[in-house]
């Protein structure tokens, strides 16, 4: 299969850009405002085409011609963790995301999102996105994919719009899960056991089970912690002491009885992260580009599902489907720890 192109808007620490290049694309631009995160792009992919700026100022007309334009444009306007302004949210991106569609005129669109845009809330909002994807000349439609549905050992739902041209649409199915989930322990325990704790395999056993959806938090946070007080909660059943990120793996000396806390390291593989991604900066701000990203394996699932679209691989589906704007609800999976809490 010959390789198609992307511009990655609102790349981050590179989640989805990683993913997208392991499904097999290639990059005419990878946008991104801040400068760590552009050195992280920069130091594992020195070849691509890195762009520090706004996505507001970019050049859309330099990129006319690129098959994809993928984004994770910022989802503090959507988290059920802040004030849920929407639209009404300075950060809120979407709007130049599809100025940039209307200009490159791609042949299809990917944009990821917190789930919480998947909320009753911002139905009006979901509809004025579909309907200027619709008037773009796209076929848009929906779903709340769960990273633990594709290796991921965490819940992580996301919400993705995918909208592709009428004569690709009727070949593109979301991607189905790919693997069963892979529980905290038997991910981390090698990195857990490094620096020679005897604990780490009994550590193991009792993280038994997915992890929550990693928080990356903000610009105005104070420091790198796994979350608010529940995620705490949960990551304290995981044997996890969220309080803080670590520097490095417990030694020898430390206790048996007590929880450890992740590194930054950990919580990239916990993310889906290949060990061999650096991220730039000191700890807070690299964790912040690790608990912010898009799991690379659920991008690589998106992007596949593309490629057999654009090579007309998939028969055309049997149901019609004359409401496009209909929203695919996703059911969060529960953890077993969380069934028997509820």
């Amino acid at each position: 299969m010959s390789k198609f192109s992307v511009l990655e808007l609102c790349a981050g620490g590179g989640g989805q850009a990683l993913g997208l290049e392991m499904a097999g694309f290639d990059h005419t631009g990878v946008v991104e405002y801040e400068a760590a995160f552009c050195t992280t792009l920069r130091t594992n992919r020195p070849h691509w085409n890195v762009l520090q700026t706004d996505i507001r100022h970019l050049r859309a007309e330099d990129f006319r011609g690129t098959d994809v334009v993928a984004g994770g444009v910022p989802c503090p306007p959507f988290s059920v963790a802040g004030k849920q302004l929407g639209p009404n949210d300075e950060r809120d991106m979407f709007p130049a995301a599809l100025n940039i569609v209307s200009v490159v005129k791609p042949r299809a669109v990917i944009l990821e999102n917190v789930q919480g845009l998947a909320s009753s809330r911002f139905a009006d909002y979901r509809l004025q996105i579909f309907q200027r994807l619709s008037k773009l000349g796209y076929i848009p439609r929906c779903a709340v994919l769960h990273a633990s549905d594709f290796g991921v050992p965490q819940l992580r739902p996301r919400f993705i719009i995918v909208a592709l041209r009428a004569e690709d649409d009727p070949f593109f199915q979301m991607p189905a899960p790919t693997s069963a989930p892979r529980h905290v322990g038997e991910s981390l325990v090698d990195l857990m056991a490094a620096r020679g704790w005897p604990g780490a395999k009994a550590w193991a056993k009792k993280a038994d089970d997915i992890a929550p959806t990693v928080v990356g938090g903000s610009k105005k946070h104070g420091g790198p912690d796994l979350g608010p007080t529940r995620a705490k909660r949960q990551w304290a059943e995981l044997s996890v002491d969220g309080m803080g990120i670590a520097d490095e793996a417990p030694g020898p000396d430390f206790p048996l009885d007590k929880n450890p806390r992740l590194t930054v390291r950990m919580v990239a593989r916990v993310q889906g992260f290949p060990d061999s991604w650096q991220f730039a900066g000191r700890k807070t701000i690299s964790y912040r580009q690790v608990g912010n990203a898009f799991p690379p394996p659920v991008a690589a699932a998106l992007g596949k599902s593309l490629l057999s679209a654009f090579a007309h691989r998939y028969p055309q589906r049997v149901e019609k489907n004359d409401d496009q704007l209909v929203l695919l609800e996703g059911k969060a999976r529960k953890s077993r720890k969380q069934q028997k809490a509820s």
